[in-house]
């Protein structure tokens, strides 16, 4: 699972994940993640031991030749912390990893585009231990690519998926200045385009479009949520959640599906549940879609691929105190609405949004975006737990 930041760690572990990845403040890909400094490396090296989860880093970012130096002072701080691996795709990032810390084990990134097994091949000789797999392979590619390799293989299964191969992008450095390859971009793919004929450059034509606009770039979001049985039988050995810059509720949303699918289809792959794809469903995406898994690697342009689905919106975070449970509000809910707790182990369970007050007993109508709340629950609410609310339905 992604952990962005440390409390997302924490949600990431309680909800289930075997494993999370990260990055620090440098040659990551998410620049713009909350990162970790060495302190929150250390506290999530201590979260991640107490529980029996591996934490990855990643430092898949391409680096420039004046880097190198500080990277090597990097590797020599995280040594003592003996994190379980760390995620890269220059060769010469894996080749600096051999040298300062021989004894860490290596995966590699989706950004190394590999495709075939005599890249993994390639890639085990130099060192690493697990390969990301590029996200355009279908199932048949995967599971040729497991009989003929060693290593031990893994597939994203969940999440945004970039426009271009293997997520090596250059739109963003072209538009923004800012390079999806150094941890910076500025997803140009999501913006709003319009298409100009040279003689007539004050005539803009929209080239597929519905009402919110023209989305030339746009993606759909990855979920694989049904597919599992079939990657596990190909010889996937981890499967892998897109989303460090998303929010709490993902996190929370994505590892408890995923936790309850993959033990459940290990003792029976017949067994799918409809819950977890409506419940993924109630996380803010795009259109799923299984991706190139399944074969259909042509192009898809369809105006429903336009936006982003909301139909719930997390409004509470539940923390305990010495005097007992509160919520820390997230979003606007109102006195009497109705409100879901979720939690792990698939635990569900809709209430009233009732005995609104403030920690200092003040009644209140509405909790709101940072208010500190008490407020009724469940009896088997918990720290960590999350309120949604089902949005109204436009008219």
């Amino acid at each position: 699972m992604p952990a962005g930041d440390l409390q997302k760690l924490k949600t990431a572990v309680r909800y289930g994940a075997d494993a999370v990845y990260l990055g620090t403040e440098d040659f990551g890909l998410r620049a713009h993640a909350g990162n970790f400094s060495l302190e929150d490396l250390c506290a999530a090296r201590e979260i991640t031991r107490e529980a029996g989860v591996a934490i990855y880093l990643t430092l898949n970012a391409s680096l420039r030749p004046g880097e190198f130096v500080a990277l090597e002072q990097l590797l020599e701080k995280l040594k003592p912390l003996e994190l379980d691996a760390y995620i890269v795709a220059d060769p010469g990032v894996l080749t600096t990893i051999r040298k300062v810390d021989p004894q860490r084990a290596i995966h590699i990134s989706t950004q190394a585009n590999s495709c075939n097994p005599q890249a993994a091949e390639f890639w085990r000789l130099a060192g690493a231990n697990r390969l990301n797999l590029a996200r355009e392979l279908t199932l048949e590619d995967i599971r040729a690519f497991a009989e003929q390799t060693e290593m031990e293989l893994e597939c994203f299964v969940h999440g945004a998926m970039c426009v271009a191969h293997s997520g090596r992008c250059l739109i963003s450095a072209a538009l923004n200045e800012r390079s999806a390859n150094r941890g910076d971009c500025s997803q140009p793919c999501r913006w709003n385009y319009q298409l100009t004929e040279q003689t007539r450059p004050t005539e803009p034509m929209n080239v597929e479009e519905d009402f919110r606009g023209t989305y030339f770039f746009n993606s759909r979001d990855l979920c694989l949520i049904e597919q599992l049985p079939d990657l596990i039988a190909a010889g996937v050995h981890s499967f892998k959640v897109e989303g460090r810059m998303k929010s709490l509720y993902y996190v929370a949303t994505a590892a408890r599906i995923y936790r309850d699918a993959i033990d459940r289809l290990w003792d029976d792959p017949t067994d799918i549940d409809p819950l977890w794809r409506e419940e993924l469903e109630k996380v803010s995406h795009r259109p799923y879609d299984t991706g190139f898994l399944l074969g259909t690697d042509d192009a898809k342009v369809h105006p429903a691929d336009t936006h982003y689905v909301r139909t719930h919106d997390f409004v509470g975070f539940v923390r305990r105190d010495e005097n007992g449970l509160w919520v820390e509000g997230r979003n606007r809910f109102l006195l009497g609405d109705e409100l879901e707790l979720i939690g792990p182990q698939m635990k569900q369970e809709k209430f009233t949004a009732a005995n609104i007050r403030t920690l200092a007993g003040k009644e209140l109508q509405a909790g709101n975006p940072n208010y500190q709340l008490r407020m009724l629950l469940p009896d088997w609410a918990d720290d960590g737990d999350l309120i949604r609310r089902k949005r109204p339905e436009k008219k």
